[in-house]
């Protein structure tokens, strides 16, 4: 069996099966699973030595605002996608603004859809300014206090131009003083729309569920064995030799794992 390295302590398996399919669906996974996610990790992407695929094209600068922003009816349609409609219909919806994300519609169950756009990944990502991006997602309420809040402070600093540096350490104090709190157990995201674009490689979406667990990997999951339906990385970096950066920021892992219907009921079948 040929494995793919991950941050030196994880390893993707790429033969067996992956919900009932074959392993040519779990080769398409590992390929994209760096891009799927992004959205509710904002800072954290996969490192995989040849996992995951170069992009068609490079994104080595930021493009014009307007490039990322969508009409509000349309941006509220595709956050609302991200989970089936009896958890988005009551749940709080976020759009991107000029300056960063603001409340369009106030829920009342905790939940909080919103889109991610490339930059709400890690600065290494080969796909960072890709203006292609929309990764809907929808954060449990114990996430939405966490991973969103630390989203919506990124992305806010990063419309108004901060370095990496700034952002990293205003997420650090953030997290320090709990002016973001700890991240809760069960903090959990639906990504289910059939309509996301989560990178230029392949086809660009899939229907799965994250969670977000305060681990250094998730191998007692079980997650990335080879057979095992579970995968997962460190939220914070994209590549290898960020261990001194590792250490300042709490441990913590997203785990991923398919689901066989987008979130209007239909099968995603292949799609994955």
């Amino acid at each position: 069996m040929r494995k793919l390295a991950l941050n030196k302590s994880v390893s993707l398996g790429i033969d067996g099966t992956f919900g009932g399919r074959r392993s040519t669906v779990r080769k398409k996974l590992v390929g994209r699973l760096a891009a799927q996610l992004m959205a509710c990790a904002p800072l954290a992407l996969l490192a995989a030595s040849g996992a995951v695929a170069a992009p068609a094209e490079t994104y080595a600068h930021m493009a014009p605002v307007d490039a990322y922003l969508m009409a509000r009816p349309q941006e509220i349609a595709l956050a609302k996608s991200a989970a089936p409609a009896s958890i988005s219909k009551d749940a709080t919806i976020l759009v991107m603004t000029r300056t960063g994300y603001e409340t369009a519609v106030t829920g009342s169950n905790g939940f909080v859809c919103w889109v991610a756009r490339s930059f709400s990944g890690a600065p290494d990502w080969p796909e960072r300014w890709n203006p292609k991006i929309r990764a809907p997602g929808c954060d449990n309420p114990q996430a939405a206090r966490t991973v969103t809040a630390i989203a919506k402070l990124r992305t806010a600093m990063t419309l108004a131009g901060r370095t990496d540096a700034e952002v990293a350490d205003r997420i650090k104090a953030a997290l320090r003083t709990k002016e973001i709190p700890p991240l809760e157990p069960g903090a959990m995201c639906y990504m289910m729309s059939k309509t996301a674009y989560l990178s230029d490689d392949g086809g660009h979406d899939m229907a799965h569920v994250m969670f977000y667990v305060p681990f250094k990997d998730g191998a007692n999951w079980g997650a990335n064995a080879s057979g095992s339906p579970v995968f997962g990385g460190n939220y914070w970096f994209y590549t290898p030799g960020h261990q001194a950066e590792a250490a300042a920021l709490p441990p913590l892992s997203v785990l991923l794992v398919g689901v066989a219907t987008w979130s209007d009921g239909t099968p995603a079948g292949m799609a994955m």
